[in-house]
């Protein structure tokens, strides 16, 4: 006892409901790229922590360069040359070049920091500047490190300040 007009209803049942999930597979598929997104630039950020870290390790290590202000104004973008070597007398000076050279040098290492770009200096406003111009100020007794990297497109800044 089949009525013409039920014909096909259990397809198009079966169809809607196949729609339905597809769309919900689709929204769980775009979640899952903005997740992975999301870990990647924690990752960044969790490099550029590290880094600052790392800086901020260093000059407190060498306190004689920090305390006559040594560490105030490193912000070229090319490694220095220290012109001390890892078996000579370096003064405390050379020291916190050779320091920030080879903190750039891996700060710009196409593995830990895409486009990677750092400075240290004084600087009484720290949520400014660019790798290319850094706006230390000089003014204040903070030391400032200034991370820059740039991910697909869009340039990101983790910024830290201690003393010594």
């Amino acid at each position: 006892m089949n009525k013409l007009g039920q014909r096909g209803s259990g397809l198009i049942e079966a169809l809607i409901s196949m729609l339905v999930v597809s769309i919900g597979f689709i929204g769980f598929a775009g979640l899952q790229i903005k997740g992975l997104a999301s870990t990647k630039d924690s990752l960044f950020r969790s490099e550029a922590v590290y880094l600052s870290y790392q800086m901020a390790d260093r000059v407190r290590a060498n306190l004689p360069a920090a305390t006559t202000g040594a560490y105030n104004n490193f912000t070229t973008q090319l490694a220095p040359d220290s012109g001390c070597t890892v078996t000579g007398d370096c003064t405390p000076a050379q020291m916190a070049i050779n320091d920030f050279a080879e903190w750039l040098t891996e700060v710009q290492s196409s593995s830990v920091l895409p486009s990677g770009a750092g400075v240290i200096c004084v600087d009484s406003t720290p949520d400014d500047g660019t790798p290319t111009n850094a706006a230390c100020d000089g003014i204040g007794d903070a030391l400032t490190i200034k991370l820059w990297w740039t991910e697909q497109g869009k340039q990101h800044r983790f910024v830290s300040t201690f003393r010594p």
